[in-house]
């Protein structure tokens, strides 16, 4: 008799916990026997890809995660890295996509709450958030109710709890339709002497649930964000948790209070799987084991079964290993803080989780099968590039229709170079996104040096905790991913995001340190969708190998693909998002992205125009897609080592104090990097480009895309030192970089100029700042 014929559950019910037959073949051969319905449950999510990385977890042994810096590496509830002078950071992103496609407020919002945990629970105070979102085209109805749903709920969690939202990103695609991604990262300062850890420890210690109360909110949550979107998806509202940011900033306080004790030993957020999901991976760290009694689990809603306990994903709870004999030190504390606190369980010899309830045992586990000795799938990775990736990079330039230096014919319509510029200002990805960030309190705290929109990268302030000493130091941070580029080629895309996130860095004068990421693909078990997976974590893997930005954690959030009413998937565009952090050992010695000073210099750092190559592309470019409708070509390749010496040049010329301004080339090209500049400064600029034409096209010189560019401005008086410091660094010959033209007022707006051509681009500022400003605006 199989496994399945004598099982006292359906097919169907095994399924529906998530669970294939041989998985569930598996469950009955490591316990002996049949699970009953919790243990069934709390094996369908400890053993989904949200929890367990089963298809992910050889992927991710490439990637380098030890460094001069890190403390924590992967592991534990967030990654912790050294920024000198005795201030240690941990830093942390997640996602929670599939619940904010269903509930876009309580989605957003939660995902802000569990990733804030994530920090405090190693003893860290949350200093900032910043969030990288993805949603379909805002023509569509659903995508506005979405998208505005999304921020609202992230700025209503943010704004309550306290913590300032300080950067991020925000792209807009149709492959993100049915499936917004919602990736949200945290940064906190250590506060304690000791970084807490999750291993629980100390056979007859007492094991205590503080926090809110658990009720059925929640239910099976890492099972839902394991499994594809149907038209049915919105029947799992009861699977989005809902919740209480005043009641977190009580749980931040007093866990930091408690923590300073000694009294804690161990401690563990309740995220995904709830009490499961923490009393397996406290005791599997630990080499130990957990008994929790549910009849002593604080609760907000009556006749509740073991099943429903132990799935709840119920917000603002945690679970804590105390000292024996020092609990009651904590409950206080807690109770002051008018939470509940309260001994549930003990820590015991036999390495299991054991759960009690009304007097008998309802589940009985091994915790290593629950939690680190999971089922991992290891999957053969195509030989080749699928048939949608190679007809992409068939594609030609001069596919496009032939343009001048007056412009080009856009469906049976001429443009001139400044109409495009205009075009691609007011496109929603490059736009700017101050209607989302205005919305967020970026100055609570008062922590916030750089205001989103006014560099690449966000910066604050590290205050050293309960210390009078004046804070010259701060921490950096951005969140990237160009996922059209991922899309049309995995592997060379994922190493241009990593480039990009810590050339961002670099741009405000910080060095980077450390990464952490989200990586948001379709169904694995699809040779496309796990080839997209396994070549953009080789780049990854190869990319912060080059740059010494270890990786100390991230999140996994695979099947997002959307199922329509016909039974058809539609994945979304492969979306690695990397989190990254930079060191400012002084915070004198910083720059934003905007012009400062009418008559500075501007110089081009990187890829010169003087040089035909390949790595400068329309391939995979906004241009492309914004104004030709066209996604296709090959992504910009990076070259590392000129990367680290134009970014070693960017932050050197700031650490000297050479430079004004820095800003990153990227979606959009040269033109739309200088006009970002100018409207960010208010100031205009003059650009003489000589004869950079060469064998190029007007739009590849304007709008081409690549990495290593770095556009900067100096003032007069620094240009020699500037440029002797320059040839030695990037080299005597100017293929490196290249002086570009001058800041100019307000009133003379952009001019981008060619030999004795009339100005490619002559745009005013104030038509620029209409289209960048008011583009969101106007769609919705």
């Amino acid at each position: 008799m199989s496994t399945l014929s004598s099982a006292p559950f359906s097919p169907e019910e095994i399924a529906a916990e998530g669970l294939k037959p041989d998985e569930y073949a598996e469950i009955v051969k490591r316990l002996g026997r049949h699970p009953n319905k919790a243990e069934l449950g709390m094996f369908g999510v400890m053993w989904s890809e949200h929890c367990c990385y089963k298809n992910s977890r050889p992927l991710l042994k490439q990637f380098p995660t030890t460094g001069k810096r890190i403390l924590v590496g992967p592991g534990e509830n967030a990654g912790v890295v050294d920024l000198g002078d005795g201030l240690q950071l941990a830093f942390k992103i997640e996602s929670h996509n599939h619940p904010s496609a269903v509930e876009p407020y309580q989605g957003a919002a939660t995902g802000v709450g569990g990733i804030l945990r994530d920090i405090f629970t190693m003893g860290a105070r949350p200093i900032a958030v910043l969030n990288s979102l993805r949603f379909g085209s805002l023509d569509n109805p659903r995508t506005r109710r979405l998208f505005s749903g999304v921020v609202a709920g992230i700025s209503g969690y943010g704004n309550s709890v306290g913590v300032p939202t300080v950067g991020g990103e925000v792209y807009f695609d149709p492959a993100y339709t049915g499936n917004p991604l919602v990736n949200v990262m945290a940064l906190g300062l250590m506060e304690t002497p000791e970084i807490v850890k999750s291993g629980a420890s100390g056979i007859g210690n007492p094991v205590l649930y503080v926090g809110s109360t658990t009720g059925r909110d929640g239910m099976g949550g890492a099972s839902f964000a394991s499994a594809e979107l149907t038209d049915k998806s919105m029947d799992d509202r009861p699977a989005v948790q809902v919740g209480d940011p005043f009641l977190e900033k009580c749980l931040i306080e007093a866990c930091l209070e408690a923590f300073k004790t000694g009294a804690v030993v161990a401690a563990q957020d309740m995220g995904a799987a709830g009490i499961t999901c923490s009393t397996s991976e406290m005791a599997a760290k630990g080499g130990v084991g957990i008994e929790l009694d549910l009849d002593l689990i604080p609760v907000r809603e009556t006749g509740m079964v073991p099943y429903e306990y132990l799935l709840s994903e119920s917000q603002e709870r945690m679970l804590f290993v105390a000292h024996k004999g020092r609990e009651q030190e904590l409950i206080d504390i807690f109770h002051r803080w008018e939470l509940h606190a309260v001994v549930a369980g003990t820590v015991i010899e036999e390495p299991i989780v054991r759960i009690l309830f009304q007097g008998g045992v309802a589940a009985e586990i091994p915790a290593t099968a629950l939690s680190d000795n999971t089922p991992i799938y290891y999957r053969d990775v195509l030989t080749e590039a699928p048939d949608y990736a190679k007809e992409a990079w068939q594609w030609a330039v001069e596919s496009l229709p032939s343009c001048t230096s007056t412009g080009i014919e856009v469906s049976g319509e001429a443009k001139s170079w400044s109409d495009i510029l205009l075009q691609l200002l007011d496109t929603p990805t490059i736009a700017s996104k101050c209607w989302v960030y205005r919305q967020y309190d970026h100055q609570v705290q008062n922590n916030t040096v750089m205001l989103p929109g006014g560099a690449d990268a966000a910066i604050i302030r590290l205050r050293p905790p309960e210390s009078g000493r004046n804070a010259q130091s701060g921490v950096a941070a951005t969140v990237d991913c160009n996922s059209r580029y991922i899309y049309l080629d995995p592997y060379e895309g994922a190493k241009v995001v990593v480039a990009e996130a810590a050339r961002n860095l670099s741009c405000v004068g910080a060095e980077p340190v450390a990464v952490t990421d989200n990586l948001n693909f379709g169904s694995p078990e699809k040779p496309i969708g796990y080839w997209q997976l396994a070549s953009a974590c080789q780049g990854i893997a190869e990319a912060c190998a080059e740059l010494a930005t270890p990786v100390t954690g991230g999140n996994v959030s695979l099947y997002n693909e959307t199922v329509d009413s016909q039974g058809n998937p539609q994945p979304i565009y492969p979306t690695p998002v990397i989190g990254m952090v930079g060191a400012i050992p002084d915070l004198s010695q910083i720059c934003s992205q905007g012009w400062q000073g009418e008559g500075d210099l501007i110089y081009l750092l990187g890829l010169s125009l003087t040089v035909t190559t390949p790595q400068l592309t329309l391939g995979g470019s906004e241009y492309l897609s914004a104004i030709h409708g066209v996604v296709a070509g090959k992504p910009p390749i990076v070259d590392f080592e000129l990367e680290r010496r134009v970014q070693a040049a960017c932050r050197e010329g700031i650490r000297r104090r050479f430079l004004n301004s820095a800003h990153d080339c990227a979606e959009g090209g040269l033109a739309v990097a200088l006009a970002e500049c100018c409207i960010s400064g208010g100031l205009g600029a003059e650009i003489e480009l000589g004869d950079a034409s060469g064998e190029r096209r007007w739009d590849e010189i304007l709008f081409g895309e690549s990495a290593s560019r770095i556009l900067v401005s100096v003032k007069p008086e620094a240009q020699g030192d500037w440029e002797a410091y320059l040839r030695e660094s990037l080299g005597e010959s100017t293929q490196d970089w290249q002086r570009l033209g001058r800041v100019k007022s307000l009133s003379e707006g952009l001019k981008i100029l060619m030999n004795d051509h009339p100005p490619l681009i002559n745009a005013t500022i104030a038509d620029m700042s209409d289209r960048f400003f008011n583009a969101l605006e106007r769609r919705l």
